[in-house]
């Protein structure tokens, strides 16, 4: 199993994605055949490594390991909930917005991995959670199976005006994964102390004209006066501490209080589809491909 990963490479390099792979042959005893590691390998339906030597200097780059196995969780979870995205919603929102019982979230991407997660947790700690989607698909999962509070489908629905009327009183937390128009409806909307955290900017992915139309003339203004902070994070900052998270939301899953989806494709033929499907926001949950 592979999770599509959005990265920038030239023509012609190979792509990588955090995997979940099955030792089918192995010549380290402490790497069995039959057991499942984690790893951020090539775009390949095979790959050889050897554990002792294996560069984990890189972005994600974490040293492989055999995996726990559970028997009543798949391990693709370690993929979702159990891995990159479920640490990414971990700290990059608890530490970065330090949520207190009874404020106002909003989460963009809300539909996705980390989104979904960010909400859940934001329930968790007692938060009034808003999530903005693009699917009424979506929007019902957030509400009726994760206890949403309020979900807003961005393209059918003005974001500022629908703000207004859920939370008249301005928002809190912010917890962007798109960026663009929906983050300026949000930002918008503020409380005076409110706390952003930047996890993405899927709206500008493609924007090559991105650098011509950076303006803080406004968002200046709005940061001064309501005294807002805003963060972008990169998840290795916290990459001493991914035990925790990893126990915590294994924690959540098992009492109940954090549930997860995954769209899955079937075949590796199937991982550019995965991909761009991806970027499309056509997938629910965390986008697996299964070989």
């Amino acid at each position: 199993m592979r999770s599509p990963t959005i990265n920038r490479s030239n023509i012609g390099a190979v792509f990588h994605a955090n995997q979940v792979a099955k030792i089918i042959e192995s010549k380290d005893p402490q790497f069995p055949v039959g057991k499942r590691v984690k790893g951020y390998y090539g775009w390949r339906t095979h790959t050889i490594i050897n554990p002792t030597k294996w560069d984990h200097s890189g972005f994600l780059n974490e040293v492989p390991r055999v995996l726990p196995s559970f028997d009543d969780l798949p391990s693709s979870l370690y993929l979702g909930v159990l891995g990159m995205p479920g640490d990414t919603a971990y700290f990059g929102f608890l530490e970065i917005c330090q949520p207190k019982a009874g404020e106002t979230l909003v989460v963009s991407g809300a539909g996705g991995a980390i989104g979904s997660h960010v909400a859940q947790i934001g329930k968790i700690k007692g938060l009034n959670v808003i999530g903005i989607t693009g699917t009424d698909e979506k929007c019902h999962w957030l509400t009726n199976d994760l206890g949403i509070d309020h979900t807003i489908n961005y393209k059918t629905e003005n974001v500022s005006l629908a703000l207004k009327k859920i939370a008249p009183n301005g928002v809190d937390c912010y917890f962007d994964n798109v960026g663009g128009n929906i983050s300026d409806a949000v930002i918008n909307q503020m409380k005076e102390f409110g706390r952003i955290s930047i996890c993405g900017s899927i709206s500008s992915y493609s924007d090559d004209t991105l650098n011509q139309k950076r303006s803080t003339k406004f968002f200046q203004v709005l940061f001064l006066t309501k005294q807002l902070k805003m963060e972008g994070f990169m998840l290795p900052r916290w990459k001493h501490r991914y035990g925790e998270s990893f126990e915590q939301n294994l924690m959540w899953i098992r009492e109940k209080k954090l549930k997860y989806r995954e769209t899955i494709y079937e075949g590796f033929e199937n991982t550019v589809n995965a991909f761009v499907s991806l970027l499309r926001g056509e997938n629910i949950g965390k986008a697996i491909v299964k070989l």
